[in-house]
């Protein structure tokens, strides 16, 4: 019963070992009616508590101090016993007897340093007496900026292959190794492409776009695809329906897609890219909302509404070819827009990209014989790969054009006119042989290059497999695997860097593959390593970037020793500053600074964060009088980086900063922070790397 207030207190005893407990209350009247109800979580108070304070990641390479808070809520002293227990993690004390005041706390710290790159997995426990607790954390242990890795492809049609392994130098033994997949498929070659377009970092709606491009048309042979790192197919499919979500969320109402959020303007580029990924996803059987589909589409039925003044005729052109190519996919084929755009341009005067997105809509037989004579004028072949030469201008930027995406677009283009084309063969070495680390430059060339693959490889390849592969390193036999009947199975040997070591001894040995049995056998031959040297130095390839840390309410909080390492009070906010300095217009500019695992990011978006010390002379470009705000138009801020990104960047100086408390003491790895166009890659500048101690 309540007293005249409404009030009444209850007390409730609860077993000793309980932690979380449940309080339900029900009110009823007189009669026994119920009429309200409550309840509440509540954690217990315990008498012994432990509280490890772990960073959010490490990087290999990384050693530090792992701050456990002990808290004794008895009233007397307590002698505790806390013991920690790591996988992945090399610990310098696992244990201590420390003594907690009563009604106290203590922090003790533990030395650790990480073993290679994956995951952590800490459990650590405290006891007295009888009171105990304990706590289990998990961190991701990521692979440092300085690791390297190298692939070449090939294919045996007879014999063996021998390709020489230097021995690696400066390498830590417990990390990578020699990667051996094979195939009777070419499919396997396309790895490296899947795996750039599934992990890459950054996702503006043309980024997402790509990516479910690349998932959904390989959506029948990713089982193919079985290299480290690349997810289930199940999880593969999961992505694309997140990455549909996030691009409806973005869609604007004109039905159009802007680079990095809802209100902003539309860019015809990304709307009918975004548009293509919605077309091959549902063929492929995705679900696709269908507000979001009828509306891309109508956007782009009508797209020469939303160009802005001053796009020029060319840009106008290719994205009006780009819109009927996607609209012809979607069952919605209109040869008479199509003729008159090829008419009222003049082949001579139309992007290469424009002519093979126009080619399969084009049904009037002589302009196709003009179509084809104009490409075939365009080719350059060599006696084993052709590609074609093409042009840009100043806005070409604005539709993300590159040599090999255009060869791409073309490649499917003949494809389909042409199947028996003996440029087509050609095309696909070209292709091939232009890629790097077995991908090409950006988003764009992967995504295209594996639609045009795609068809290639289900259209082409022919003889059934029925063949062993066997491998060899110098004279140690390796393994084998068969392939009987038509396959898309992928078989991959890894020989650890340990025994790569061991088996070179200082010299150079051939890795030998052989074949034997009717059909192709398609191989990979990788090296993954990470130098010992964790230092880089600067590197000028476009851009100059440096990275300096200074503290924020003291400028004694940090400072740099005469080793060039970088020295910051524990619990200190610092100010990273990034200078990053463009020479020539650059376009479509990312500029990523990764972390120290010992600071996390304070962002000024979060309520939780406090208020931030701002200098206006960061992170603005001016013009004339006038301040413009920011240089970039969309930054991330992550547990592991911090990211700035801009469509367009003129010459000049640029100053980017952020605020970041350093949280865990120990000496960490920082990589060097980057700026790169996306679509051009090879135009990119790096700071050195540095060394951060906090303490």
């Amino acid at each position: 019963r309540t007293n005249a207030a409404g009030m009444a207190r209850v007390t409730i005893k609860l077993p000793d070992n309980l932690t979380r407990y449940r309080v339900m209350a029900v009110a009823v009247d007189e009669s026994g009616q119920r009429f309200g109800t409550g309840e509440s979580n509540l954690t217990a108070r315990l008498p012994l508590m432990v509280r490890p304070s772990a960073p959010r990641f490490l990087n290999f390479g990384d050693k530090f101090e792992l701050p456990v808070v002990l808290q004794n809520q008895t009233d007397e002293d307590m002698q505790v016993e806390v013991v920690v227990r790591a996988a992945n993690l090399e610990l310098g004390v696992a244990g201590l007897r420390v003594t907690v005041p009563a009604n106290d706390r203590l922090e003790v710290r533990f030395p650790a340093s990480t073993v290679r790159a994956g995951e952590v997995s800490l459990q650590v426990a405290a006891v007295s007496g009888e009171y105990a607790d304990a706590a289990t954390i998990e961190l991701p242990v990521y692979t440092p900026a300085t690791t390297e890795a190298f692939a070449t492809y090939g294919v045996i049609d007879s014999g063996a292959i021998a390709q020489p392994v230097q021995y690696p130098e400066g390498v830590f033994p417990q990390y990578g190794g020699l990667e051996i997949s094979t195939s009777s498929t070419a499919l396997q070659a396309l790895t490296d492409a899947v795996l750039y377009l599934v992990q890459y970092p950054y996702e503006c709606s043309e980024q997402l776009a790509s990516r479910i491009l690349g998932i959904a048309a390989l959506r029948d042979v990713l089982t193919a695809f079985e290299a480290d790192g690349l997810p289930e197919p199940a999880e593969l499919e999961a992505s694309v329906a997140r990455d549909l979500a996030r691009l409806e969320g973005m869609q604007n109402y004109d039905g159009g897609f802007p680079y990095w959020q809802r209100g902003f303007e539309s860019s015809p580029f990304n709307t009918v890219h975004v548009a293509h990924a919605l077309v091959r996803a549902r063929l492929k059987g995705f679900d696709v909302p269908e507000t979001m589909y009828q509306n891309a589409l109508a956007y782009l039925a009508q797209i020469e509404n939303y160009y802005p003044y001053w796009y020029s005729e060319n840009t106008r052109q290719t994205l009006s070819a780009y819109a009927l190519y996607v609209r012809n996919l979607a069952g919605d084929r209109d040869i008479q827009k199509a003729e008159n755009l090829l008419r009222d341009a003049g082949l001579e005067n139309l992007s290469m990209p424009a002519i093979g997105w126009l080619w399969p809509i084009i049904e009037n037989e002589t302009r196709l014989d003009e179509i084809r004579r104009f490409v075939a004028n365009r080719v350059v072949e060599t006696a084993g790969a052709a590609n074609f030469t093409t042009g840009y201008d100043e806005q070409s930027y604005l539709l993300l054009d590159s040599d090999r995406r255009t060869d791409a677009i073309l490649l499917e283009a003949l494809m389909e006119d042409n199947p028996q084309s003996d440029l087509i063969p050609k095309l696909v070495n070209g292709l091939l042989a232009h890629r790097t680390k077995g991908r090409w430059g950006n988003t764009q060339e992967n995504v295209f290059v594996l639609l045009s693959l795609d068809r290639y490889f289900n259209t082409y390849e022919a003889q059934t497999p029925d063949f062993v592969a066997r491998i060899w390193l110098g004279d140690t036999y390796a393994g084998e695997s068969e392939f009987r009947g038509r396959t898309t199975e992928r078989h991959e040997t890894l020989i650890p860097m340990t025994y790569v070591l061991d088996e070179t001894a200082g010299s150079l040995e051939d890795l030998i593959i052989s074949k034997e049995g009717a059909g192709r056998l398609y191989y990979r031959l990788g090296l993954r390593y990470a130098p010992t040297d964790l230092n880089l130095g600067p590197l000028d390839m476009g851009f100059v970037v440096r990275r300096e840390y200074e503290g924020v309410d003291n400028p004694e909080d940090v400072y740099r020793d005469a080793q060039g390492r970088w020295h910051i009070k524990a619990g200190a906010r610092v100010r990273v500053k990034l200078t990053m300095v463009a020479d020539n217009r650059r376009y479509h500019v990312a500029l990523v600074d990764p972390l120290p695992a010992g600071l996390e990011i304070v962002n000024p978006s979060l309520a939780v964060s406090g208020s931030t010390p701002q200098d206006t002379s960061e992170n603005t470009f001016r013009y004339g009088w006038w301040w413009w705000g920011t240089w970039y138009e969309h930054q991330n801020m992550r547990d592991s980086r911090a990211e700035a990104f801009t469509s367009l960047l003129w010459d000049g100086v640029y100053e980017y900063s952020y605020v970041a408390r350093a949280t865990t003491p120990g000496t960490f790895i920082a990589p060097p922070a980057k700026a790169e166009e996306m679509y051009s890659p090879e135009v990119f500048g790096r700071s050195a790397s540095d060394v951060v101690i906090v303490e």
